[in-house]
């Protein structure tokens, strides 16, 4: 009996485990603080998991605001100041925080309709894969982070990344605090590690480092290598009874990675576990913030006047496979089963939690905003001429199948989530994707709010866009 284990105990511990590649931090990690503009339009997106179906459909959003004529070379694009991404997400994120609005050319030739998965192990026939899966995971880093820097990152960092227009959010689970992972200044200092050195090809392998499918990226705790001190929202949130479980658990996260006694090694997976919208950020930057009207400067704060958040939902609205049946699902399909689940919460809370914390965080803008003297109005906007505190509206839409006519949404939710589609599926998403966006009520409302004539929207469903009743958070 035992010779008949030992061949499958030796098969348990082939594992590609990745090694850790994080440098220790010499200095301290600069913020990811994007360039002041003089914009009155401040436009954030979050981009969700599933796969290339998910970068599909973030990519067709991103061709509609391109689509949607402002005056500027590419319309509402322009605009985008902050981006999120998770898992497949966080590909078409990544891509556009580092090039910007130019990481759109080529885009869907060089990575959509390429076979991400030509380096991955994914025959359900091969019984390592079987073996692996249970050991930790199939494929490691070397598989699809490797395909990422040959085909759009070509082995560009964080250090790149400082440089955008554009602040860039990628999302990954702590497996061990269960709570989202965030690629920032903030908690590479408590891990005392150098971000600048990170490939962006290795955050959005963990991002997308989907259970059993991939083995965890892998980050060393540098404990002792720097001087930290933690930062005076985690103290807050430590002692405050009202802060929420959140961003207690997120605190405790950092916390724990500066103490060796509990962690050595974050092993992270797919951050769509946890918050599949990659909205942790936003909870953060709300929290530590001194100010109210942070995440904005003072200039921006004061010139905005309005701001559009959308979420792209790239998940697959129902799945009835398993209903028709008394048997399944069970076995690794019973694994993805559960982890699909769990991200389908997070999105759906992750968007609630959202929602809520800009709208707290639009009535202390224009709490701040309308109790500035004019003499410090006209020193951050130039003039008084045509200031008005209260002009401020904030729209926060969800782009999803939702939104889509029945037969479109079941042809979007037939869409596997793999790294590789032909392409007939790669544009059907990504005309669904136009198309939702196009009928989102919040994206129509906040066209129809924009003075004047500077933007001539492009509705092809027939809707003008003031032709939705929407509702702003305030």
């Amino acid at each position: 009996m035992r010779r008949a284990l030992l061949p499958l105990v030796l098969m348990l511990g082939c594992a590609p485990w990745n090694q850790p590649q994080n440098q220790p931090l010499q200095g301290e990690n600069a913020p990811l603080s994007a360039e002041a503009l003089g914009d009155d339009l401040y436009i954030g997106l979050a981009f969700s998991g599933g796969g290339m179906r998910a970068t599909a459909f973030a990519y067709g959003m991103l061709q509609e605001l391109q689509a949607t004529q402002t005056g500027t070379p590419n319309g509402l694009l322009d605009n985008v100041r902050l981006v999120s991404g998770v898992s497949g997400g966080s590909v078409m994120a990544a891509q556009l925080g580092l090039k910007g609005p130019q990481g759109m050319q080529g885009f869907r030739e060089s990575f959509l309709t390429q076979n991400a998965e030509a380096r991955m192990t994914t025959s359900a026939l091969n019984p390592l894969t079987l073996v692996k899966g249970i050991a930790g995971g199939v494929n490691g880093r070397d598989t699809f982070g490797r395909t990422l820097d040959d085909t759009l990152f070509h082995n560009a960092t964080f250090a790149d990344l400082q440089r955008s227009r554009i602040k860039t959010w990628i999302n990954a689970t702590d497996m061990a605090n269960n709570t989202p992972f965030l690629f920032s200044p903030e908690t590479f200092d408590a891990l005392c590690s150098d971000l600048s050195k990170v490939r962006l090809s290795e955050a959005v392998a963990a991002s997308a480092a989907y259970p059993l499918v991939f083995t965890p990226i892998v980050l060393q705790a540098h404990q002792g290598k720097c001087t930290y001190r933690e930062p005076d929202w985690l103290t807050a949130a430590r002692y405050n009874p009202e802060a929420t479980a959140a961003m207690r658990a997120h605190a405790r996260a950092l916390e724990s990675y500066t103490n060796p006694e509990e962690v050595k090694f974050v092993k992270l997976l797919d951050g769509g576990i946890t918050d599949n919208f990659g909205t942790t950020g936003l909870a953060v930057e709300r929290a530590r913030a001194q100010v109210p009207y942070a995440p904005l400067t003072a200039e921006e704060a004061v010139k905005l006047k309005r701001m559009l958040f959308l979420v792209a939902n790239a998940g697959v609205s129902r799945d009835y496979d398993w209903t028709k049946k008394v048997a399944g699902p069970g076995g690794v399909n019973l694994a993805m089963s559960i982890a699909t689940s769990a991200m389908s919460a997070a999105s759906r809370s992750g968007y609630d939690s959202m929602r809520g914390e800009l709208r707290l965080w639009e009535t202390e803008l224009i709490e701040w905003r309308c109790a500035l003297p004019l003499t410090e109005v006209r020193k951050l906007r130039g003039t008084t001429q045509g200031w008005d505190c209260k002009d401020v509206k904030l729209f926060v839409g969800e782009v999803s199948s939702a939104a889509l006519p029945t037969d479109l949404r079941d042809q979007l939710d037939a869409v596997p989530t793999r790294l590789k589609l032909p392409e007939a599926q790669i544009d059907l998403v990504i005309a669904a994707a136009r198309q939702a966006t196009r009928a989102t009520p919040e994206f129509n409302g906040f066209l129809a709010s924009l003075e004047g004539n500077t933007v001539e929207a492009r509705i092809e469903t027939g809707i003008a866009a003031g032709g939705r009743r929407v509702t702003p958070l305030n």
